[in-house]
């Protein structure tokens, strides 16, 4: 299961995480289902399977009982980076409670410096999906946090622990500004080229060429983040879907609408339909949120004054009702 989401082969690892769980259960040893069970929700969260990933996080949490190093045959506490991936799930399904794990967890996981694993569990599903997704900023804390957990991981000499802590870290950099971008995107390249060459788990390649993209456009290639943003969706959808499908779409329409060119709204309207086509689990708000501001930029490009406004306030609602600090910024920022 493992080999097959590092080889970013989603829906197979799909498959292997449902038959994992399904064993577990079988074979009726809490420790051992505390154990293993967060690799499964590794596989879930890349396909956006968050009705899973919850249902798994919460069954790990009751057998844990409250005990930090319950199943400790990999990291130190399973229970801690399992809050964290809760906290995760519960966002994406617009559940409240998920900045209560986040909080919690990131207070353990600073108790367990001595340990990598949980500590990168705890900031890869804190920081990377909530960042580009407008839940979280990339503020003072944030860039605190992934700077810490890069020093410790470069002190522990654990090539995975590395690579995860330049990517948690890459990203927090990459937006903010001048030197501090520009480092976050070199640590984004070692990450790419380290996937690229089956040195890091395939899955990462998105999250860079999303993020290079959104470089391109802003420093004004249009055509080539068109192009990488074209084949990023392209990939996503061919694979059956992804957990980044909704961001790598929300980069080429975004691309597209700056570009603003011949045919260039008509195929960001149909990138938009091709994203609200894509069936998930009740209450996800992922793509709802995120479509919500891209219809209203549309509507924007379009010239259509009327259709902005009601878009523009019914996304301000809706970020404001989720509280994702991103979405409430980039919201008031619509005139």
């Amino acid at each position: 299961m493992t080999w097959q989401t590092m080889k970013a082969n989603r829906r197979e690892a799909s498959q292997l995480a449902d038959e994992l769980v399904e064993l577990l259960g079988a074979i009726g040893d809490p420790t051992l289902t505390v154990a293993l069970v967060y690799a499964a929700m590794i596989a879930k969260h890349e396909t956006a399977e968050m009705a899973e990933m919850l249902r798994f996080a919460q069954l790990v949490i009751d057998l844990a009982e409250g005990d930090p190093a319950k199943g400790s045959l990999i990291f130190e506490s399973p229970l801690t980076v399992v809050t964290t991936a809760r906290g995760f799930a519960r966002w994406c399904l617009g559940i409240a409670g998920w900045k209560d794990d986040f909080a919690r967890s990131i207070a353990t996981a600073r108790a367990l410096l001595t340990d990598p694993g949980t500590l990168g569990g705890v900031m890869w599903f804190t920081y990377v999906p909530a960042i580009p997704y407008g839940v979280l900023l990339p503020d003072a804390t944030a860039l605190r946090d992934t700077a810490e957990f890069l020093s410790i991981a470069e002190q522990s000499g654990d090539d995975l622990a590395v690579d995860l802590a330049r990517g948690v870290h890459g990203l927090a950099l990459a937006y903010q500004d001048g030197p501090a971008r520009e480092h976050g995107f070199e640590l984004l390249a070692k990450v790419r080229e380290r996937a690229a060459n089956n040195l890091f788990t395939m899955t990462n390649l998105p999250i860079a060429d999303i993020h290079i993209a959104r470089e391109k456009a802003r420093t004004g290639d249009t055509a080539g983040a068109i192009e990488l943003a074209r084949s990023v969706v392209d990939d996503l959808f061919n694979a059956g879907g992804s957990i980044w499908t909704a961001l790598a779409t929300s980069v080429l329409v975004e691309t597209l609408l700056q570009r603003g060119g011949e045919g260039d709204l008509d195929e960001a309207e149909s990138a938009m339909d091709q994203l609200a086509a894509v069936p998930t689990d009740p209450g996800f708000v992922l793509h709802e949120i995120s479509l919500q501001r891209l219809r209203a930029l549309l509507a924007r490009a379009r010239g259509d004054e009327a259709a902005y406004r009601a878009y523009r306030d019914s996304y301000r609602a809706k970020a404001t009702s989720l509280g994702f600090e991103g979405h409430i910024k980039w919201a008031e920022a619509m005139p």
